[in-house]
C-alpha cells in the first residue's frame, strides 16, 4: 500500500466533482480512495476484497452518468464501498457497519445515490430492467446501468432477466464485473465459459478484422448477401466470444481491461450511443492494490479489524465455532457412513464444507449461488438413498422457501437442512439477520426444526438429523461456541424438552442461544425471591406438549425467549398450544419486534432490543410487578 496524501479525494463530495477530473488525476483518486478504504476497514472490517477490486470502474462510471438521474444498481453490495465514498459518505465511512452508522450495502434510505437495497445477489439485473421499463412508461431518459459480479452471474435469477431484457430491447447497460470469483471459487459451466473469455482477447479482434472483410466483399445478388451474413453467423459461433450474451439479445463489448479507466469510459460511451441491452465484460483483480486481499481474496471478502502491514486479524479466536462444530461432526459421521453427501451454495468456507470437500470430494456438491437448485439437489439425492446436509447461512435459505416446501416436505423427503448464522449476525444488518428461519420452516407439514443451547448438542443434533427419515433442519448460531466440556454425542429423542431447573413460581422456555442466559437470569432472580425452571426446549417442531401443558397447569406465569422475530416463531408455537387447550395461563413472549433489525454487534443489538441477560430480566420482572 503507498503512503500518500488524499488531496483529490478530500476535495470530491458528490459524483459532479469527478467530471472535470483529468485522466491522470482520476488514477490518483483511484490510488487514495484505495488507501481510504483499506486504512477504514482496518479499524471496521468489511467487505475488502471485492471493493477493491472495482475502483477505477466506480471512477469511470461515476464520471459518465448523471448520477442520482441516472441509475447505478449493485448487485449484492460487497463491492459499492468507493461508490458510498464518492457519493458524499466520505466522512461517515469510519462508522461503515457500526451501530447507528452507514450500511455496509446500498441503502436508498441512506443515500439519494442509491437506488436498491441490497445485500442477496443476483438481483440487480431485474431491478435495473424494471427501472428502465418504468422510465419509458413515463417517458424520461435516464441511463440504467446494472454491475454484476461473475459469481452472481451463476444464479438462476440474473438469467430469468438477462433473457427478458433481450426480449424487450430497452436500453440497459449490464457490466459483468469479471473477477474470477465471488466469496470462493466459482464454479460451473459459466465459469469455464468466462475463463475462455477473459483469457483470449484476441478471439475479439480476429472476429472485428474477418468481419469488416467480409463487409468490404461486394455484394454480387442476393445469394451473396445470404452466404456473407451465414458466414458472420457461423463466424461468431467459431469464435465463441461473447456469444452466450448475444443470443439473450445483448449487444457485447469486452472482455475489457476493468482497471483501465480510459477504456472503461470510452466502453460506457459507447454502451450509451448503440442502444438497447448492451453488456460490457470487464475483467478486474479482487483485492486489488493489497497484496494480502490479492493473494487471498476469499480470507479478505469480510473480514474484521485487521493489520495493514501483515494482513493479520486484530482480533484472535479463542474457542471454535458452531461452524466448526457442525463441520468436524459431519466429518466424523460420514467416515462411517458412505451415504451422508453435503451441499452449499458458493460458501464452503463459510459453513466450513471446504474440510469435508477435501476428504470426501466425491460426496460434496457447491452448486455456485443456486440455493434453490441446491435443495432440489438436495431431493434428488434423497431419492435415491442418499444422506444430503444442505449447508446454507439462514438469511439465503429464504431465497428457496419453494424447494424447501415443494421438493423436500411434500416428497417428505430426509433431507437435512444444516442453518448457520442463525439469529443476530451483526454488522451484515437487515439482510443477512437469521431470524426468520424459525417462522419459515415450522408451519410446514413433515418438518422437524431444531436448535442446540451449546456444542455438545449441536453434535447430537447432527446425528440425530443423520438417521432421521423425514424433512429436518437444524440452526445454529455464527460465532465461537460456549466452551464446555466435549460429551459423546447422543441421538435425541424428536420433540423431547430438558428441564434444567426446577422452580416454584413460574417457568422459562428457552430455545437455542438463549438457553444459558437465561439459566442466568433464572439464577440471579432466585435471588430476589422470584423462582423459576428453566427449559431447554431444544424443538421448536414438534414441541414437548406434555412437558408445556404440565407447565402451563402448574403455574400462572410462562415465559419463552427466542433470539428470532415474535411473529411466527418459537413462542407463537407455544402459544398455540396453549390457547388449543384452553390453557389458562399467562404467556410473556420474548423475543425480537416486527422489524428488520439494522445493523450493529450482535451484543449491542441484543442489548436494543431486551435480550440480553439484563433486558430479560427486567422483562420477567416486569410481570410480577404487575401481579
Amino acid at each position: 500500500m503507498e503512503d500518500i496524501r488524499e488531496d483529490l479525494l478530500s476535495k470530491v463530495d458528490s459524483p459532479r466533482d469527478l467530471v472535470n477530473l483529468s485522466l491522470e488525476e482520476m488514477y490518483r483518486l483511484a490510488q487514495e480512495l484505495r488507501n481510504y478504504i483499506i486504512v477504514s476497514l482496518s479499524k471496521t472490517g468489511g467487505h475488502l476484497a471485492s471493493s477493491l477490486g472495482v475502483i477505477e470502474l466506480t471512477i469511470a462510471l461515476h464520471s459518465i452518468l448523471e448520477s442520482p438521474k441516472d441509475k447505478l444498481i449493485w448487485d449484492v453490495g460487497h463491492q459499492a464501498y468507493a461508490h458510498k465514498i464518492l457519493t458524499g459518505r466520505r466522512d461517515e465511512f469510519a462508522t461503515l457497519r457500526q451501530l447507528d452508522g452507514i450500511s455496509g450495502f446500498p441503502k436508498r434510505s441512506e443515500n439519494e445515490h442509491d437506488h436498491l437495497d441490497v445485500g442477496h445477489s443476483s438481483t440487480s439485473i431485474s431491478a435495473a430492467l424494471g427501472m428502465a421499463c418504468a422510465r419509458d412508461i413515463k417517458g424520461e431518459d435516464e441511463t440504467i446501468v446494472a454491475v454484476i459480479g461473475d459469481g452472481a452471474l451463476t444464479a438462476g435469477m440474473a438469467f430469468e432477466a438477462l433473457n427478458h431484457a433481450g426480449a424487450l430491447k430497452k436500453d440497459l447497460i449490464v457490466i459483468l464485473n469479471d473477477n474470477e470469483m465471488s466469496i470462493s471459487k466459482n464454479v460451473g459451466a459459466l465459469s469455464n465459459y468466462l475463463d475462455k473469455l477473459r483469457t483470449s482477447p484476441k478471439l475479439n479482434k480476429a472476429k472485428k478484422d474477418l468481419e469488416h472483410l467480409i463487409n468490404k466483399i461486394p455484394a454480387f445478388g442476393d445469394q451473396l448477401v445470404k452466404t456473407a451474413g451465414r458466414m458472420k453467423n457461423s463466424l461468431k459461433y467459431l469464435l465463441v466470444s461473447g456469444i452466450l450474451f448475444e443470443e439473450f439479445g445483448f449487444t457485447y463489448l469486452g472482455p475489457i481491461d476493468g482497471h483501465n479507466i480510459k477504456v472503461l469510459r470510452e466502453h460506457i460511451k459507447d454502451a450509451k450511443n448503440i442502444g438497447g441491452p448492451v453488456l460490457i465484460h470487464t475483467v478486474t483483480k479482487k483485492g486489488k492494490g493489497y497484496k494480502p486481499a490479492e493473494e487471498s481474496p476469499d480470507k479478505f471478502h469480510g473480514v474484521g479489524p485487521f493489520n495493514i502491514r501483515t494482513g493479520e486479524k486484530k482480533k484472535r479466536r479463542k474457542l471454535p465455532t458452531y461452524t466448526d462444530v457442525f463441520s468436524n461432526t459431519l466429518i466424523e459421521l460420514a467416515r462411517e457412513d458412505k451415504s451422508i453427501a453435503a451441499i452449499t451454495a458458493a460458501m464452503p468456507s463459510g459453513t466450513g464444507l471446504n474440510k469435508f470437500a477435501n476428504e470426501f470430494p466425491d460426496r460434496f456438491y457447491d452448486v455456485g449461488i443456486a440455493e434453490q437448485h441446491a435443495l432440489t439437489l438436495g431431493s434428488g439425492l434423497a431419492l435415491n438413498g442418499i444422506k444430503p446436509f444442505v449447508t446454507l447461512y439462514s438469511t439465503f435459505l429464504q431465497r428457496g422457501y419453494d424447494q424447501v416446501l415443494h421438493d423436500i416436505c411434500l416428497q417428505n423427503l430426509p433431507v437435512k437442512l444444516a442453518i448457520d448464522r442463525a439469529g443476530l449476525v451483526g454488522k451484515d444488518g437487515e439482510t443477512h439477520q437469521g431470524v426468520f428461519d424459525f417462522s419459515f420452516l415450522r408451519h410446514l407439514p413433515n418438518m422437524t426444526v431444531m436448535a442446540p443451547k451449546d456444542e455438545n448438542e449441536l453434535r447430537s443434533m447432527v446425528k440425530t438429523a443423520n438417521l432421521h427419515n423425514g424433512p429436518i433442519a437444524l440452526r445454529y448460531p455464527r460465532g465461537e461456541v460456549v466452551g464446555i466440556e466435549e460429551k459423546k454425542a447422543d441421538v435425541l429423542e424428536v420433540g423431547k424438552a430438558e428441564v434444567l431447573r426446577e422452580g416454584t413460581d413460574g417457568a422459562i422456555l428457552a430455545i437455542g442461544s438463549m438457553v444459558y442466559p437465561v439459566l442466568e437470569v433464572a439464577d440471579n432472580l432466585s435471588k430476589e425471591g422470584i423462582d423459576l425452571s428453566v427449559v431447554n426446549s431444544r424443538f421448536v417442531k414438534p414441541l414437548d406438549e406434555d412437558l408445556i401443558l404440565y407447565l402451563a397447569d402448574k403455574f400462572d406465569n410462562i415465559f419463552t425467549v427466542e433470539e428470532h422475530i415474535l411473529e411466527g416463531g418459537f413462542g407463537s408455537a407455544v402459544g398455540e398450544l396453549l390457547l388449543d387447550n384452553n390453557c389458562k395461563v399467562n404467556l410473556k413472549r420474548i423475543g425480537l419486534p416486527d422489524k428488520f433489525i439494522e445493523h450493529g454487534l450482535a451484543t449491542e443489538l441484543l442489548a436494543r432490543y431486551q435480550l440480553d441477560k439484563q433486558g430479560i430480566k427486567e422483562q420477567i420482572r416486569e410481570v410480577f410487578r404487575e401481579d
